[in-house]
């Protein structure tokens, strides 16, 4: 049986927690919604574009409509004016998203969704900051600031993480684990997963 010292223990470790964020253009499931997110997000505003002026809404008047707007801030009109720094902003945080997924060994569905809502969403908006400077948003729901769908993907994909890293910390509460140590070593097995008692 592997030991604290046991060279398999320690490698299967390593192997663990190694950071390889390369899986992710290999999960379909982060690609794809990636990809489909980024397409819906750059089409939807191409259209609204091409037959709304600018602060022109469908219908006139009305609960939901679309409403051609622009935004220099963030979802949802906050921080107006900073492009620059919402440039920089959304390169960090995509560069973290990526981190994030790279240091998961094997992240289930959720997180996986998660991703890649994310990303699609960061990537639609980066690229009208960096074409235009500013966010086309068209989605107008009542007194609620207009935004877009790259806007609700960043929403639910920030949610799902969040619920899904809520499920985690529960399940731990029910099921901690040690501080690695000699105990912790001899739990793992060749694989380098937890193995129950």
């Amino acid at each position: 049986e592997p030991t604290s010292c046991s060279p398999d223990v320690t490698t299967n470790i390593t192997n663990y927690r190694r950071w390889n964020p390369l899986n992710l253009i290999k999960d379909w499931i982060v690609v794809g919604l990636f990809v489909t997110v980024l397409v819906i997000d750059q089409v939807s505003k191409l259209v609204v574009k091409s037959n709304l002026t600018l602060y022109e809404s469908w219908p006139e008047q009305g609960f939901l409509r679309i409403t051609h707007g622009t935004n220099t801030g963030t979802a949802f009109g906050l921080l107006p004016n900073q492009t620059t720094f919402l440039i920089v902003a959304s390169i960090v945080a995509i560069g973290f998203i990526i981190y994030f997924y790279g240091s998961q060994d094997k992240p289930n569905f959720p997180i996986r969704a998660a991703i890649g809502l994310q990303l699609g969403g960061a990537f639609g908006n980066l690229i009208d900051r960096l074409w235009a400077g500013a966010v086309v948003d068209f989605i107008d729901v009542g007194p609620w600031p207009i935004f877009n769908l790259a806007d609700s993907s960043i929403v639910v994909g920030i949610i799902l993480l969040a619920w899904m890293l809520a499920s985690i910390m529960k399940i731990a509460e029910v099921w901690p684990m040690p501080v690695l140590g000699p105990v912790t070593m001899n739990r793992l097995g060749k694989s380098g997963m937890v193995v129950p008692r």
